[in-house]
């Protein structure tokens, strides 16, 4: 028994259906390339409208299938988190000295406040001014690779913060192993990209 398209063509959007008949013909059956033709024709859309809309849809997917091809792998992602541990280590140990050289004398429960407030705070402000100033960490430096939005653009402020916090997620490291997104980056809509700038 053949499924009859035409209802669930009658709520694609005019974008949808132009996708299917001019752009993804090839994936979807051939019942359900005439139900949208069909449905394209009751809408009355003239040649030149189509045309657009399929200029505009042709250009969308260029667009992404080049974000796609500059995906780094989960390996490149896993020196990422090794690279800014190493340098996120280093900036607690400098606060540390710091602390020390200005003798900075606290009970043991004010101490372990100021550690974890440190540990922290230091850990956001590193992610956060280095993803938001320059898009990158020192380890995206060293790999030539930047953060983004996953249409492209440069992430605002409130999407560095989300990032940043999602990082916090449990077993948000080993997330590469599963998917091409660590849980920071979907949560955050972010992705890292080589960046074609360096």
């Amino acid at each position: 028994m053949k499924q009859d398209f035409s209802e669930i063509m009658s709520g694609h959007t005019d974008d949808q259906l132009i996708e299917i008949v001019k752009i993804k013909r090839e994936d979807y059956q051939e019942e359900a390339v005439k139900a949208a033709e069909i449905e394209l024709q009751k809408r009355g859309l003239e040649v030149s409208q189509i045309n657009l809309i399929e200029e505009v849809l042709q250009d969308d997917l260029k667009h992404k299938s080049q974000l796609e091809a500059t995906k780094v792998s989960a390996w490149t992602r896993l020196l990422h988190f090794c690279i800014d541990l190493l340098i996120y280590i280093i900036i607690l140990f400098l606060f540390g000295l710091i602390l020390e050289l200005f003798k900075v004398n606290l009970s043991q429960e004010n101490g372990t406040k100021l550690g974890y407030f440190l540990l922290v705070s230091l850990f956001y402000a590193y992610y956060v001014f280095m993803e938001y100033r320059y898009q990158k960490t020192i380890a995206k430096f060293l790999t030539r690779t930047k953060v983004v939005m996953e249409d492209g653009r440069k992430p605002e402020l409130k999407d560095i913060l989300l990032r940043t916090t999602c990082r916090f997620i449990p077993f948000d490291r080993f997330s590469y192993f599963f998917s091409n997104l660590g849980l920071h980056d979907k949560f955050s809509n972010t992705k890292v990209l080589k960046d074609s700038m360096d």
